[in-house]
């Protein structure tokens, strides 16, 4: 085992180093494959390794400076607004305001070594940054694709995620419950007291903390990713109860069902244009290996289960899982579509606006925030995926980069997305603390 370490200091504290040596028991390999190989229908999965603990590899935050985001010709980038505290995801009101939900997941307790190894090597890409609990609104009075207006929102939220409008109520995702707001169109902070519409899975562990939030197309349900207690159930089973789960909420009484599960962490939700059916991303397990789990984008079956902890990728077993459940994994889906290793997809949008290039319509695009655990790294950056058919036609195709910079140093990650009013590609960067802009570039004229 050992820990690529990327810090300025290039030492690891005393505390740290002393764990690392003695959990440093056998030796390991974290260096990948390509991960093209992974992408699509059919990702190759090689044997699996276990770890006594994890390789690490952490891109060191080094900021943006003058630079930005590098996109495709036929397409622009810039800032729509900076100086956030880790925005995580985005969500358009009809008016066109956007909202930039803040917020870090809370403090995860240690039960063993590798707990405090692993969460204090991971903040140094970001993971534990100043958490704002809180909903900015952003609106652009000029039209000119940047934030003239800027009001908190909502404040004092408990580590918020997803958001979702129905007719005048706004509900909120936090960690522990969804919550209902009075909202008037226009409107630009938020002080009445919300309502809560029911629980959701929190404390004490909340391994997995971000909700995921989408609204039926008749407004009539909720649809909530719940993410897994664990890695891999080392908590137990019991601390998994409705967890890595699709939640289906009644609006109207609060009641719920699991839709589907054995989805370790869907992160993002999005309805299909074509077909109307439910999509989700979803953040696989760690620690079998640098080119194990593929990270997925999969069409969401009601009753549907999709094999955590017990399969990966449909019926592959999960050794490390005991008492196994066979009459679980006989039913497990395969995915529809490998992001490849260790991205950690944290946006999704479907794409049905017209204010880019053609060939962008009616696709995925995915934010994707990037390795900690694989040589070389993966991820950092947004791909957008075609669909034909309501389903993936193609592979994966890199959309916004720069992410990294040649040093393998991360200017910014992107996390949540969205589309505004002019069919713009909305990034929020949980580094950076920017909020980025993509949108189609002006033809360039004859010569």
């Amino acid at each position: 085992m050992h820990i690529l370490w990327n810090a300025r200091s290039g030492k690891l504290p005393h505390l740290a180093a002393f764990l690392v040596a003695g959990l440093g028991l056998a030796g390991c390999d974290d260096h990948a494959g390509d991960p093209k190989i992974q992408i699509g229908a059919n990702p190759q999965l090689p044997a699996l390794q276990q770890y006594l603990m994890p390789p690490m590899r952490i891109a060191e935050v080094v900021g943006w400076g003058k630079e930005t985001p590098t996109v495709p010709e036929g397409l622009q980038v810039h800032a729509l607004a900076t100086g956030f505290q880790h925005p995580r995801s985005l969500y358009v009101l009809p008016n066109g305001d956007v909202l930039v939900v803040e917020s870090n997941g809370p403090k995860a307790p240690i039960h063993r070594p590798k707990d405090i190894i692993t969460g204090w090597v991971q903040s140094f890409a970001g993971a534990e940054a100043t958490d704002a609990n809180r909903i900015t609104l952003l609106r652009d009075t000029n039209g000119d694709g940047t934030s003239e207006m800027r009001t908190v929102f909502l404040d004092h939220l408990n580590s918020p995620f997803g958001v979702a409008l129905i007719g005048q109520n706004l509900y909120v995702a936090n960690t522990d419950a969804i919550v209902r707001y009075p909202y008037q169109d226009g409107q630009t902070s938020i002080t009445a007291a919300g309502t809560k519409l029911t629980d959701l899975p929190g404390g004490p562990i909340d391994h997995h903390w971000t909700k995921s939030l989408l609204a039926s197309p008749d407004g009539s349900k909720l649809y909530v990713g719940v993410g897994s207690n664990s890695n891999v159930g080392e908590n137990g089973i019991g601390a998994e109860y409705e967890r890595a789960a699709i939640w289906e909420v009644d609006v109207a009484s609060g009641a719920h069902r699991i839709f589907a599960s054995g989805v370790r962490n869907p992160t993002g939700l999005q309805w299909e244009p074509e077909t109307g059916k439910l999509w989700a991303i979803a953040n696989e397990r760690d620690e079998i290996g640098p080119d194990l789990v593929p990270d997925y984008l999969t069409s969401v079956k009601d009753g549907g289960f999709y094999g955590w902890p017990y399969s990966y990728y449909g019926q592959h077993l999960d050794p490390r899982i005991m008492p196994q459940r066979p009459d679980l994994v006989a039913t497990a889906i395969a995915p529809d579509y490998s992001l490849s290793s260790h991205v950690a997809p944290l946006g999704l949008a479907m794409y049905t606006g017209t204010g880019l290039p053609a060939n962008y319509r009616g696709g995925a695009f995915v934010g994707e925030h990037g390795s900690w655990n694989r040589t070389p790294l993966n991820g950092y950056k947004v791909v957008f995926v075609p669909f034909s058919g309501g389903k993936p036609s193609g592979p994966a195709q890199d959309v916004v980069t720069g992410f990294l910079d040649k040093n393998n140093h991360a200017r910014g990650r992107p996390v949540g997305l969205a589309v505004d009013k002019n069919g713009a590609l909305l990034i929020a960067d949980d580094v950076g603390n920017t909020v980025w802009r993509v949108s189609g570039s002006a033809p360039k004229p004859a010569s």
